[in-house]
């Protein structure tokens, strides 16, 4: 009768021996995991070539934590086999490929912050590991920070960014994986190791897929349009990332109330439609210059045109020198309707005049028939206009007196698109706002730019609240509801009416940009005047998301003077990390 419970207490005291855990008690383990060697002895000078396999042991059992996006391996190996451990803990790491290596090549493993114990989780961080093919491991680097141009508020640094450098050669193709590259860290900064000498082309940019590979309008881009040349090390390269210019491309395209829209990317300048389908024959394209949207209004009714069943719509565009025919199983939907509506509140702000909103292009307006009172009793005159910058606003003026109550009534048919009209009357009550409910925000700039500019008030979501474009040295904004806001330049360099993102492929720099160095409070009746030089590279007060509080730059600083670089850049003062190079 013992055999059963002496048989069962053994196989639990052999599984409880062969677990890898915590032992009870004692204090915590806080050491990080620690190299014991590897399969390619000292000084891993004249490795050999058809070398296929890296293994690297350690004093305890460690796991990889994302190892597909922290490990970095320079110059780039193609043909990855595996690399353990994938999930198991174990006290070794084994790296297989397929490639054969270069001939006199240094070649780096940077894990980043990937290996860590497998009890406690402490990681052993920037751990790199060096190899040379040659007889010695090149030594030079390349450090600096990586910093947004248009950030505004104090994030850490997405840890998805990375540095690259391409061997400058007559044709490069940067759809492969760049010669050297590393991780930029939470602080922003980076540094190349193991350089060789030579010139090359540096470029950081988002690495938001993990792929290593910069993709042109959906990662956010900086670069150097000059060639590094690397004789000695280099520290406190700055490098500035820009939102980057996507290639033109048709996108898709959907029915909307009124017509259908054609979605393209790329910002084209323009673009002609035609209809390819038979009963298509009467309709208004409209498209604002540098957008991604076409709109393609016509009468689906009156011309038959889906109201049954759906039908192959069939148009032609011609754009950027791209000409193609799309198609669309268009079906009307019956419920749209033109429809018009107050966006912005009751309260209407001093001096300004009542916007009424529709969903609809506005291509004609009746007001003669329509009416304004105070108070549902006195009829007061008024203007109506649609608006020459917004073709779906209409504006209303009346002198509004501030404390007044309005109710301004449009009867149906008085709004007008190109083949629709509003089917049923409105009426809008709203009062006029009291000016002592407003502040106002003056800057006045020293070296402002020489082209015409974007100055903009942005609220704490980073949404602009207020923006004019102008050339003056001096901009007001009369009229702006109290709180935080942040300041930002963007200027029309080229003068095409719109802001250019940076565009790598073909070395174009994004157009200039400033952001106000501290957040500005309005209150209300207050004239607040700000004097900004936009030379100053002083950068925003690191002020957290929840912060309400705005930090005032001093403006007597003990920091080292530092010259900007071409882009307004300035040189990084962060010595060089230190790397464990066993």
């Amino acid at each position: 009768m013992l055999k059963p419970f002496f048989l069962i207490l053994t196989v639990l005291l052999l599984f409880s021996c062969a677990r890898v855990g915590s032992p009870v008690g004692g204090e915590r383990d806080t050491i990080a995991p620690r190299v014991m060697g590897s399969n390619i002895d000292t000084p891993r000078v004249n490795v050999p070539r058809d070398l296929k396999e890296l293994r690297i042991s350690f004093d305890e059992y460690i796991t990889l934590k994302d190892a597909s996006k922290n490990l970095i391996i320079s110059p780039p190996l193609k043909k990855i086999k595996r690399i353990l451990p994938s999930s198991l803990a174990t006290k070794e790491i084994v790296i297989q490929w397929e490639d054969t290596l270069q001939a006199n090549t240094t070649y780096s493993f940077n894990f980043g912050s990937s290996i860590q114990d497998h009890n406690e989780g402490n990681m052993l961080p920037y751990y790199n590991y060096a190899f040379s093919t040659g007889e010695k491991i090149d030594d030079l680097y390349i450090s600096g920070e990586v910093t947004e141009a248009l950030q505004i508020k104090a994030t850490p640094a997405k840890i998805s960014r990375v540095v690259g450098l391409y061997q400058a050669k007559d044709s490069m193709d940067y759809r492969q994986k760049p010669y050297y590259i590393t991780r930029v860290d939470e602080d922003g900064y980076y540094e190349l190791n193991y350089l060789s000498p030579g010139t090359y082309r540096i470029l950081a940019f988002e690495d938001e897929n993990s792929n290593s590979v910069y993709d042109p309008g959906k990662e956010k881009v900086g670069f150097l349009k000059e060639p590094v040349v690397v004789e000695n090390s280099v520290s406190g390269l700055p490098i500035s990332l820009f939102p980057s210019k996507k290639s033109f491309r048709y996108q898709e395209m959907k029915e909307m109330p009124g017509g259908v829209l054609m979605l393209f990317e790329g910002n084209p300048q323009s673009v002609e439609v035609r209809s390819v389908s038979e009963k298509l024959r009467d309709f208004r394209v409209t498209h604002r210059p540098k957008s991604d949207s076409v709109k393609i209004w016509f009468d689906a009714v009156r011309q038959n045109i889906g109201t049954d069943v759906s039908e192959n719509l069939r148009l032609s565009y011609d754009a950027q020198g791209k000409q193609d025919t799309v198609s669309l199983f268009y079906k009307r939907d019956a419920t749209n309707e033109m429809t018009i509506s107050n966006t912005e509140g009751a309260l209407l702000p001093p001096r300004t005049d009542f916007r009424v909103t529709s969903n609809y292009i506005v291509d004609r307006i009746q007001p003669e028939k329509w009416t304004l009172t105070i108070d549902s009793l006195t009829a007061v005159p008024f203007t109506a206009r649609i608006s020459e910058t917004n073709p779906y606003q209409i504006l209303v003026n009346a002198g509004f007196v501030e404390g007044n109550k309005y109710q301004l009534t449009i009867p149906s048919k008085t709004v007008s698109s190109f083949y629709e009209a509003t089917a049923k009357p409105y009426r809008f009550d709203f009062e006029a706002d009291k000016v002592q409910n407003y502040g106002s925000f003056t800057a006045r700039l020293t070296n402002k730019p020489d082209s015409r500019y974007w100055i903009q008030l942005l609220d704490s979501s980073e949404k602009v609240q207020y923006t004019t474009f102008t050339d003056a040295a001096e901009v007001k904004f009369n009229i702006v509801k109290p709180g935080e806001y942040f300041v930002r330049i963007l200027v029309d360099n080229n003068g095409n009416g719109h802001w250019d993102e940076a565009d790598f492929l073909n070395q174009q720099f994004a157009e200039d940009a400033y952001i106000f160095y501290k957040k500005v409070n309005i209150r209300p009746l207050w004239e607040l005047v700000e004097d900004w030089d936009l030379k100053d590279t002083r950068k925003l007060d690191p002020i957290k998301p929840e912060s309400t509080t705005p930090q005032a730059t001093p403006a007597n600083t003990e920091e080292p003077v530092r010259t900007p670089d071409i882009r307004g850049n300035v040189p990084s003062t962060r010595p060089a990390r230190t790397l464990e190079r066993n």
